[in-house]
């Protein structure tokens, strides 16, 4: 679906088709065409009328492109993520959002799933002022937006492995499966939001002659809070890494205190093997003082000493 907006002369409006004469950097009126969830057909638009390099309409087509930003003549094209939030997902993941903007519009390119270009359109449906700031003001809006965003997304990732540390402590044996799983998220995030920090840094320096320095300044806050998630995903990556070694730890050290009792029970139980193999033999033994029927109680008591001492020695010696 594609909507075009057009600002002139203090209007803004929302127009069924784009007139030439509005493309040329001369002109006066400011354009907005999203579109959204688009088919082949809509594509064209970008080929056809904007006359977009081929290279940038082909990427735009893909469903899936690491963001970066690109000049070409007249125009820059943009590829940024924002969270995806479809019902039912669990996992972390984005979508990514197209961008061709000049001097004088704005062309988006998404799925049809963005909150930050739709809460844009509602802005744009209630406020003319939105398309008189100009497409880089425009821009700039969405991307604070989509920015903005991940911060419940990483805050739900920072719980998540909160609540994998306390079960690591307890030494779950299950927990490696959550843990992989919060890695790969972590490594996506990771995929994502460092090269997006590089894409709005070119932004807020003002590499680029479409940029003037308020909102190059802008930008700059942008990259700010971009530069902290990106911070933050790497000290995520190294916690679950610290994770999973303290679990295996737990584990370990669990492993270690059952195998320390089964020794002691096996060195327990030798000595008691040899005494009672002794006096099974059907040679003459000693006997101790008492007659037959106190031999067993004799044996059984020796039996108990030997438990005593070696349980004593190995206490004194902090084996147990």
């Amino acid at each position: 679906m594609i909507t075009i907006y057009a600002h002139s002369d203090g209007v803004s409006r929302m127009v069924e088709r784009i007139e030439p004469g509005w493309l040329d950097p001369s002109s006066s009126v400011t354009l907005w065409v999203d579109l959204a969830a688009p088919t082949g057909e809509d594509l064209r638009v970008l080929s056809d009328l904007f006359k977009f390099h081929p290279l940038s309409v082909d990427d735009a087509r893909s469903a899936l492109q690491y963001p970066k930003v690109e000049p070409y003549p007249g125009y820059l094209y943009l590829v940024l993520h924002g969270i995806d939030l479809t019902k039912g997902k669990t996992q972390f993941a984005t979508r990514d959002v197209d961008f061709f903007f000049g001097r004088n519009y704005l062309v988006t390119v998404h799925d049809g799933e963005s909150r930050s270009i739709g809460r844009l359109r509602e802005l744009c449906d209630q406020h003319e002022r939105i398309l008189s700031e100009g497409p880089i003001a425009m821009l700039h809006r969405i991307v604070d937006a989509m920015v903005d965003n991940y911060r419940p997304a990483i805050d739900e990732l920072e719980n998540r492995l909160d609540k994998l540390e306390q079960m690591a402590f307890k030494g779950h044996n299950d927990i490696i499966r959550h843990v992989l799983r919060l890695k790969r998220e972590l490594s996506t995030l990771r995929r994502v939001i460092l090269p997006q920090r590089d894409v709005i840094g070119r932004l807020a320096r003002r590499e680029f002659s479409l940029i003037s320095d308020e909102m190059a300044f802008r930008f700059r806050d942008v990259y700010d809070h971009m530069a902290r998630y990106a911070d933050e995903a790497m000290l995520f990556q190294e916690r679950v890494t610290g994770i999973h070694e303290l679990n295996l730890a737990t584990i370990s050290n669990r492993l270690n205190q059952v195998m320390k009792v089964l020794t002691v029970m096996s060195t327990i139980f030798l000595p008691l093997t040899v005494l009672t193999g002794m006096w099974g033999m059907n040679i003459d033994l000693p006997h101790f003082p008492g007659g037959p029927a106190s031999q067993f109680w004799w044996i059984a008591g020796v039996m108990s000493l030997v438990i005593v001492v070696m349980l004593a020695l190995f206490r004194r010696l902090r084996w147990i």
